[in-house]
C-alpha cells in the first residue's frame, strides 16, 4: 500500500493543484506539506478528512485509494431506480436530509395545486 502522501500528491496532480493549494486547504506551511508528499511527515486524521472532502471521497477512500478519482454524479440524469439507488447509499443523516427536502417540494405542491383548484371554484 503506498503512502497517503502518494496519494495525495496523485489527487493533486491529476486536479492540476499546487502544493501550495493545498497546504492551505489544512492551515500547514507549504514546505511542511511537500515532506507530506514525500513521505516524511504525517497528518493529523483532521487535514486526512478536509482532504478526503475536498477532493469528493471518504477518508477510506484516501487511504485505500485504488487510483479511481470519484466521479461527479449527477442525478438528474439517471432513470428513476438509478436515483433512488444512489440517495440510498447515502450516510442515514444525509438520506434524511433528501427526504425531508422531498417532503417539503411535494408538501408545496399540494398546496398549490389545492390552492389553484378551489380558487379556481370560486
Amino acid at each position: 500500500m503506498q503512502h497517503i502522501g502518494t496519494t495525495i500528491k496523485t489527487l493533486r496532480e491529476e486536479k492540476g493543484l499546487t502544493q501550495q493549494q493545498v497546504a492551505e486547504l489544512i492551515h500547514m506551511h507549504r514546505s511542511n506539506y511537500s515532506k507530506v508528499e514525500k513521505g516524511e511527515r504525517d497528518l493529523s486524521l483532521d487535514s486526512v478528512n478536509k482532504i478526503a472532502q475536498y477532493f469528493g471521497m471518504t477518508i477510506d477512500q484516501l487511504v485505500n485509494f485504488d487510483g479511481n478519482m470519484p466521479v461527479e454524479v449527477t442525478v438528474e440524469d439517471k432513470s428513476l431506480l438509478e436515483q433512488v439507488k444512489l440517495i440510498a447509499q447515502l450516510e442515514e443523516e444525509e438520506k434524511s436530509m433528501v427526504f425531508k427536502m422531498i417532503d417539503t417540494f411535494l408538501t408545496k405542491k399540494k398546496f398549490k395545486d389545492f390552492f389553484q383548484k378551489n380558487i379556481a371554484a370560486l
